[in-house]
């Protein structure tokens, strides 16, 4: 808490070379970049950092297979090579995972087309991962006995990545890598209008915890604000070429579904792609397309419907899947570029994930659209060089700002983990060991856990069951990642609310710990704020 109090007084104080607005991906990779680059930049969300359209994602960086239906070839090729950009810069949190498909007789394709295709997409990839493989409709059933084969014309399996953790977490340790440079950034600051003066902008910014209200002083305004996007320009008067429409898309996570760790793809009844996807101890599965006129949404009892229907008509499973095995539930709009407001968006499902930048020059004012994850580092780049076409001096314009630290540096991690028998500590819970799981998670920061455990082994004890988190990460969160609410830490820091229920949660023993660790006195206010929001 001490950090962000300390980040607002310098935010009243100071003055910056950029003012971005909004914490999620597209935010976060600018901050990443500038910062490490030399600028004085600062940072604000209306929320918790990638606390709207960041957190609900699949946890795929994939690179667009679906495209290709749409012909978008150079889209796809784009997103290929991020994908590959991704995997080798973050080997521990961005790793291949094979998608395994089945098709029906009588879909709109063979199954060997449709293979040829995932041949076609490994090759426009370079063959960075594993060469697809088809299978026989016997095949299929052998290899992943949970697939209902019934009227099966066959499958394929190919290769794309995904998240380990969430996405969140990976949006937030740009942040942190921003902070680290001396990016000034604060959670639960709003803006609430921003004028061009002069030579600056002068951004009116409410903190939304205390009510403050202070300005915020810049000379590059930085409009990241996801799917409020439009409403924000509105407010400073620019006028864009792109716009956004919406899609709302959910996710159900349930126990488990298969031992099998990779991600089961079926086309559902509406004809877009639908995942079974890995998460821990628990399976996600999703996810529906409805169109949206706001970026405001929430989980239907149709949208439950649609979810569970299609996957218990493409599973064989012991028991059908009801309301009642949802462990948590993710729901968000996808914000997708339109290059004016009058564009036809009906046909919204063929709208792809690309990114827009729209550049106002004269008053020095970037405004963001649309994106994913997969292309987050084009991004920061494109955004690096727009700031630079403004007149902006960028004092180390080669800084590397993205990537695990070097594998040295993983490797004394490693050998100082097997010095202390760090994996002996690890809960049976997890097949991971702990010392994987910490240096992904904090990178050369995790250094600071093992001196923590140390000095007291009881700092290696999980503080939820099955949460897959230590007592030690509590205390390195609660200096270093500006955990503000008890949601900030169960939901995006860590995915504990997306693993555990809300019950189990509310009567962890370890539950009370935790939270002293994190607000102190405040301990018991947190809790009580969190289950009577949730």
């Amino acid at each position: 808490m001490q950090l962000r109090q300390n980040n607002i007084q310098q935010l009243k104080d100071e003055s910056f070379d950029v003012l971005i607005i909004g914490g999620g991906i597209n935010g976060a990779v600018s901050s990443a970049v500038l910062s490490a680059r030399g600028l004085r930049v600062a940072l604000i969300d209306a929320r918790d950092f990638a606390g709207f359209t960041s957190q609900e994602s699949s946890n795929l960086a994939w690179g667009g297979i679906k495209y290709m239906e749409t012909y978008e070839f150079p889209l796809v090729r784009k997103l290929c090579m991020s994908r590959n950009k991704l995997m080798r810069c973050y080997p521990s949190t961005v790793q291949e995972i094979r998608f395994f498909t089945t098709i029906k007789k009588g879909f709109r394709f063979h199954p060997l087309f449709l293979y040829l295709g995932t041949i076609l997409y490994w090759f426009m990839g370079n063959g960075f991962t594993k060469f697809p493989k088809y299978y026989t409709p016997e095949k299929v059933e052998e290899s992943e006995p949970v697939v209902n084969t019934n009227g099966s014309n066959g499958g394929f399996e190919y290769s794309d990545c995904y998240l380990h953790d969430n996405d969140a977490r990976f949006v937030f340790n740009f942040i942190r890598s921003a902070m680290n440079y001396g990016c000034i950034t604060a959670n639960y600051v709003r803006s609430n209008g921003a004028a061009f003066s002069g030579d600056a902008w002068l951004t009116e910014a409410e903190d939304t915890i205390s009510g403050e209200k202070f300005t915020i002083r810049s000379k590059v305004l930085i409009n990241a604000c996801g799917p409020f996007a439009d409403e924000h320009n509105q407010f400073t008067g620019q006028r864009t070429k792109h716009h956004h429409a919406f899609s709302k898309g959910i996710h159900l996570i349930v126990d488990r579904l298969t031992p099998n760790h990779r991600v089961l793809t079926f086309f559902a009844d509406d004809g877009r792609l639908f995942f079974v996807i890995p998460m821990g101890p628990k399976t996600c599965i999703g996810t529906t397309d409805s169109k949206m006129d706001t970026p405001y949404s929430e989980v239907t009892p149709e949208d439950r419907k649609f979810v569970l229907d299609n996957i218990n008509a493409r599973l064989d499973l012991d028991k059908p899947l009801t309301v009642d095995d949802v462990v948590a539930e993710r729901c968000g709009v996808r914000p997708l570029v339109v290059e004016s407001q009058k564009e036809d968006t009906s046909d919204w499902i063929q709208l792809s994930r690309k990114h827009a930048v729209d550049v106002n020059s004269d008053q020095r004012h970037i405004s963001i659209f649309g994106g994913k994850l997969t292309d987050c580092l084009n991004v920061g780049e494109e955004i690096c060089d727009f700031v630079k076409d403004m007149g902006i001096n960028i004092p180390f314009p080669k800084r590397l700002w993205y990537g695990e630290p070097p594998n040295a540096v993983r490797d004394e991690f490693m050998h100082q983990a097997r010095l202390m028998d760090l994996d002996d500590f690890t809960d049976k819970s997890s097949p991971e060991p702990l010392s994987i799981r910490f240096w992904r998670r904090y990178a050369a920061n995790a250094f600071e856990l093992l001196e923590a455990i140390r000095e007291d082994p009881k700092q290696a004890k999980l503080v939820i069951e099955n949460a897959e988190y230590t007592r030690c990460e509590i205390a390195l969160a609660a200096r270093r990642e500006m955990i503000t609410k008890l949601e900030d830490f169960l939901r995006r820091r860590s995915k504990i609310s997306l693993v555990v229920g809300r019950e189990a949660i509310k009567s962890a023993k370890g539950l009370k710990p935790a939270c002293e660790i994190l607000f102190g006195d405040e301990a018991d206010a947190k809790i009580e704020e969190y289950f009577r929001d949730h």
